[in-house]
């Protein structure tokens, strides 16, 4: 097990080494930091300084390194937009994507997999096709479109939810969070059904796709032929190896919706990381943007090896297969 952990973050390292450059060269590139920080009046005596301070007139590579150095210690500089330091701008938004994120793929997984189920087991009856109509239009509308449909129905018409915002938080040292309140609980339904209603659509797809292939395996017609009742054949047989593929999706899907909150966050005006990313787009906030890049790179990579690890945990042929490898 050690040693597959660590083969896997030998491979990730190259990842995130092109990455950074990629991040680097958005400082290097894109815009011009000297003139945003120091608006449009200014001499070039003051010009020089901060350029000397910037380290920018260093070659290529050295303020790479310097970049890569800093990135390690989790230092971004300051943001040209704010006049704050980046790690501390990232530290305060994390909390509203991470419970966003983690909320969306609780209720794709929560409704998904026995939706799946279900449409495998019963793929003639109307509830089935019903579920499958619903994946379609999961599936085929944008997600920006779905938050607006959403609080045209719930906040416009009905009154129900509020339409953005994060509602009522409650401070835990430095981590905010909206469970602990009924108005940032009521604030998280619409945009997390927003940003979940993709994955569950996909992951009710897989399942059912996977629970029917598995249902149609000899070992299955073999406990059949022994008299096992059906509720031991489908979720103590077919359903266990039907996981072992949405775990997979699951996890990555996962990355996904970090990642792509963005739209999610802009719709719902959410206080999140994605909506820090999109405002800074706007105001050519270099730092912003590239270490936004970087950690989400960062968490694709660590899904990645948690998906790897449970993927090793689960099916035992991997196990076996990598002992005799030995």
């Amino acid at each position: 097990m050690f040693s597959f952990i660590i083969s896997r973050i030998l491979q990730a390292l190259p990842v995130m080494f092109v990455v950074s450059l990629i991040s680097f060269a958005m400082f290097a590139y894109v815009g011009d930091p000297v003139a945003i920080m120091l608006g449009q009046d200014f001499t070039e005596a003051q010009r020089e300084a901060l350029v000397r301070d910037l380290g920018l007139d260093q070659p290529f590579f050295v303020q790479f390194a310097t970049f890569l150095g800093n990135a390690v210690q989790g230092e971004f500089g300051l943001s040209y937009r704010l006049s704050r330091p980046v790690a501390e701008l990232i530290a305060e938004r994390a909390p509203a994507t991470l419970e966003l994120a983690l909320t969306a793929a609780f209720i794709a997984l929560l409704v998904g997999v026995p939706m799946g189920v279900y449409t495998g087991l019963y793929r003639n009856s109307w509830l089935s096709r019903f579920f499958l109509t619903f994946s379609l239009v999961g599936v085929s509308l944008p997600t920006f479109l779905i938050g607006i449909l959403l609080i045209l129905t719930f906040s416009v018409w009905l009154g129900w939810l509020p339409s953005f915002g994060r509602g009522d938080v409650t401070r835990l040292g430095w981590w905010s969070t909206g469970f602990l309140t009924w108005g940032g609980l009521k604030a998280l339904v619409l945009p997390a059904i927003t940003l979940g209603l993709f994955q569950l659509t996909l992951i009710m797809r897989l399942v059912r796709s996977e629970m029917m292939e598995v249902l149609r395996t000899d070992y299955i017609k073999f406990a059949r032929a022994r008299g096992l009742p059906n509720r031991a054949i489908h979720f103590g047989h077919a359903l266990k190896n039907t996981l072992v593929p949405v775990i997979t999706i699951a996890g990555l899907q996962l990355g996904g919706i970090i990642a792509f909150a963005i739209v999610t966050e802009t719709v719902f005006q959410w206080p999140g990381m994605g909506l820090l990313f999109i405002q800074s787009v706007g105001a050519a906030d270099i730092p912003v943007m590239a270490a936004y890049l970087m950690l989400i790179a960062l968490v694709f990579v660590t899904i990645n090896l948690v998906v790897d690890l449970l993927y090793y945990a689960v099916d035992p042929r991997l196990r076996v297969g990598r002992g005799k490898g030995h």
